[in-house]
């Protein structure tokens, strides 16, 4: 009687397996959508912290080139001159200005690719090699025009407050952007869910019904039809035992082969119940 766990194990086996791979194919992708979701913000949000950055640098730089020019004026009408500070201000704007446009991988800052800003950049490098060269020598400092020097360094932060205005806008533009992408992600990643569940989810469901309604059929089966052939069957066993009359022996063995022959018609039924589940 090996045959019914045989036939239930094939069963489960064959359609289970179904079920189990669209399950698969459902989790895979809401762990694809995740990954993207979280790829998407983590992004974004590391491209927020650059733009804050940049902004907060160019600010400082219209900072430093005030800065040089204070220190100068200590040098040239000043009590005391501290060289190191002006020859440290110097270094900083120069710092400030390559990674402004080259970009800092150590501070997190990308290499400029907006080219109306670099634009600006290269209409600022005229006042701002204005500053640098007539400060560099700090023992001419003497021979520098302050009226020059005024002038470029005027020049300089109108342009650096144009530059800063404009890292200003690309990183709100960055960031409306962003916003967009995420949310046309969720309707997507809502969309694809539901597709899922109608074309996936509801199927397995019906699927899991369906062969719980089979299952409940072969139970019955298996618990009256075929339980009463295999009781009937051990009864004339038993009578079979006890009798010596060979013609009663004949017949009884008829019944058993009845018996045996209606126990075969169940199982088929029961396999042709699987197969169609």
């Amino acid at each position: 009687m090996k045959i019914i766990p045989e036939i239930v194990k094939s069963f489960f086996k064959k359609n289970f397996r179904k079920g189990f791979n669209a399950y698969y194919l459902l989790v895979l992708t809401i762990i694809l959508l995740t990954i993207g979701t979280q790829s998407i913000v983590q992004y974004s949000l590391a491209k927020q912290s650059s733009d804050a950055v940049v902004i907060n640098i160019a600010g400082r730089q219209r900072m430093l080139s005030q800065k040089v020019v204070k220190e100068f004026y200590n040098c040239r009408y000043g009590e005391k001159c501290e060289y190191g500070e002006l020859k440290s201000a110097l270094a900083s704007l120069r710092r400030v200005d390559r990674d402004l446009q080259e970009g800092n991988e150590k501070i997190g800052i990308f290499p400029l690719k907006n080219e109306d800003i670099r634009m600006n950049f290269a209409m600022l490098r005229p006042y701002f090699n204005g500053i640098l060269n007539a400060l560099d020598n700090v023992q001419n400092l003497e021979d520098v025009s302050v009226s020059d020097l005024k002038y470029n360094e005027k020049q300089f932060v109108i342009l650096m407050d144009k530059i800063v205005w404009q890292f200003q806008k690309e990183s709100e533009k960055d960031i409306s952007n962003m916003m967009i992408l995420e949310k046309y992600l969720a309707i997507l990643s809502v969309l694809i869910v539901l597709i899922e569940i109608i074309f996936i989810v509801n199927p397995i469901i019906n699927r899991i019904v369906k062969q719980n309604k089979k299952l409940e059929e072969i139970a019955w089966h298996q618990s009256h039809a075929f339980s009463n052939h295999v009781k009937n069957i051990k009864d004339h066993q038993y009578v079979l035992k006890v009798e010596k009359n060979p013609e009663r022996q004949k017949e009884i063995i008829k019944f058993v082969v009845e018996e045996l022959d209606g126990v075969e018609q169940v199982s088929e039924f029961m396999v042709k119940a699987l197969k169609k589940a």
